[in-house]
């Protein structure tokens, strides 16, 4: 198995398994991780998703063995990397764990998840520029809106490697946690955010990439009537009421209208 998978509580962790190759995505990869997640992100059960890797390698990239030998037609009819749309469109919060090397298309995958959380170990880098190619899995539409156009291009185009602090100072890495522990103190974050209301989760996190695609004045349109449609659920309810009573809020109702 190139993936290994995991659930503690309501956390899904989905381990890249390739050490043989440092973890490349090659299609068999990307087959793998995406058409499991897809189960897992339709589970009531699931309130969080942890992509992560080794502790010396997230993931090295993508698989340069598959793709050394292929033409235009080949790369084009088959549309590769094409399938990585799915991944963006899984609804449940994924954090990606990055202990180690995320380079090229693992820093893009790093990137295709909600919340980047590393350890001081993290590396991240787009080196594409030194195969004749460029990122081919979003990289240069994903890092320019992270961390703005002249720090992409700097990256992109020098194809140089930043270590965890200046990831975080750029804006690509949420937090950073020691080493020691890591991946456990990870999976206790993901359960804090696994435990609230897996639809007001999932609307948070459709509502904040609206933001990317429209106007400031369209944004707020759809996120008040996102608003709105959430005092329909049994979770409002549960919250509000837990607030008013001085009690922890138990959610459990994904998609239950109320009474």
């Amino acid at each position: 198995m190139n993936v290994l998978f995991e659930q503690i509580d309501r956390v899904v962790i989905a381990k890249l398994n390739r050490p043989s190759a440092l973890n490349a995505l090659n299609s068999e990869t990307m087959y793998e991780l995406i058409s499991k997640l897809k189960k897992y992100d339709q589970s009531p059960s699931v309130g969080c998703i942890v992509i992560t890797g080794s502790e010396n390698v997230f993931c090295a990239g993508a698989d340069i063995k598959e793709m050394a030998s292929k033409n235009f037609s080949q790369m084009f009819e088959e549309d590769y990397f094409g399938y990585w749309e799915v991944f963006s469109k899984i609804k449940t919060p994924v954090i990606a764990a990055v202990s180690g090397y995320a380079l090229g298309g693992g820093c893009e995958l790093a990137m295709m998840c909600d919340i980047i959380l590393a350890s001081e170990t993290a590396v991240f880098g787009q080196p594409e520029i030194k195969l004749g190619v460029i990122p081919g899995i979003g990289g240069t539409q994903r890092l320019t809106s992270l961390v703005g156009k002249s720090k992409a291009m700097e990256l992109i185009l020098s194809g140089r490697n930043i270590e965890v602090e200046e990831a975080e100072k750029i804006g690509l890495v949420s937090k950073i946690f020691p080493q020691t522990n890591f991946l456990t103190n990870v999976i206790k974050y993901a359960k804090d955010l696994a435990n609230y209301s897996k639809t007001a989760l999932i609307a948070s996190k459709e509502s904040i990439n609206q933001s990317l695609e429209c106007s400031l004045k369209d944004g707020i349109v759809f996120e008040r009537r996102i608003f709105h449609s959430l005092f329909n659920t049994k979770d409002q309810k549960e919250g509000m009421n837990a607030f008013l009573e001085k009690r922890s809020a138990n959610f459990n109702s994904m998609y239950q209208l109320k009474n």
